[in-house]
């Protein structure tokens, strides 16, 4: 069987503390004016430039990456614990270099819990360093739901909103068959295969994920193309 948990930014609120009942009234001192934050922000051209991109609609990027061939070498195994067989191995490297000379770098993999996942995320991490700067979190839920009819492209639209925050604008997420095929058809609209190790480059336009996924809905995402091991980069071409 091939089978298949977000992060929100932390908000700063700033509560003011009574000390008045603990000392007397001549240790009071005279509170200071004080900026709003905003405006400290605003006070240098960053500062402004950062606000003004915030309130506009950016291109996001997902990449839908299957997990990279395993082995059954090992039969008392649990499915879920299988490793990556030495092709695999070779393939994830393979892909993670293709991704990096595109440029699709994730800030954010999100990732299924399963051996040969975790394998094919340690790869990938090995031979492309800009890997190991993204945020990773790895979840049970992406090994199962991949067996379920149709439900996996609303969980990863979930999970992204949940643990990603506006200003990463390349996530990618890593599992299982037939969930993954059918999350890339359905987010794109088109019929999309994806063989073990092959990844879906998928944009969107939205000030947040949220906006992302309300805009394009289902089938609005466009299909930047296939990224494949053992083929040349000449080769990759919008589908």
């Amino acid at each position: 069987m091939d089978a298949a948990c977000s992060c929100m930014p932390l908000r700063h609120s700033f509560c003011p503390i009574a000390l008045i009942s603990r000392f007397p009234g001549p240790l009071i001192r005279k509170k200071t004016k004080r900026l709003p934050y905003r405006s400290l922000i605003l006070d240098n051209a960053e500062g402004s430039a950062l606000e003004k991109s915030s309130s506009e609609s950016v291109t996001r990027r997902l990449i839908l990456l299957r997990h990279a061939e395993s082995t059954w070498s090992n039969h008392s195994l649990r499915d879920h614990e299988r490793p990556l067989s030495k092709a695999g191995r070779a393939d994830a490297a393979d892909v993670s270099y293709k991704l990096q000379r595109l440029g699709w770098v994730p800030e954010l993999i999100l990732c299924s819990d399963a051996a040969r996942t975790r394998e094919t995320l340690s790869v990938m991490q090995e031979r492309c360093t800009g890997f190991l700067q993204a945020a990773v979190h790895f979840f049970p839920s992406f090994y199962s739901v991949a067996a379920m009819d149709g439900q996996t492209a609303e969980h990863l639209q979930q999970m992204i909103c949940k643990f990603s925050s506006d200003d990463i604008l390349t996530v990618m997420c890593m599992g299982h068959n037939k969930g993954w095929e059918e999350a890339a058809s359905m987010f794109t609209g088109s019929v999309i295969e994806l063989k073990t190790c092959n990844a879906a480059l998928l944009e969107a336009t939205g000030k947040s994920w949220e906006e992302a996924f309300e805009s394009a809905g289902l089938g609005g995402w466009k299909l930047q193309g296939l990224v494949k091991p053992n083929s040349s980069l000449e080769n990759y071409v919008p589908t």
